[in-house]
């Protein structure tokens, strides 16, 4: 068993913390909407029209 000259065992000294831990968390716990950005096109005549044409069943 290795012990530093404090008297401390090896396991029980480590290096501050750099709030890896901290930054990692919050940036998993932000809303969805932030995370996950994704621009919408507006809807164009030719899509609304495919858009209605699939709603109303034709294929054609």
């Amino acid at each position: 068993m290795h012990r530093d000259p404090k008297g401390r065992h090896l396991a029980d000294t480590r290096a501050p913390s750099t709030g890896s831990k901290t930054a990692h968390f919050l940036r998993l716990a932000r809303p969805k909407r932030d995370a996950f950005h994704a621009t919408h096109a507006p809807v164009s005549a030719t899509r609304l029209t495919q858009f209605l044409r699939i709603a109303r069943g034709r294929t054609a």
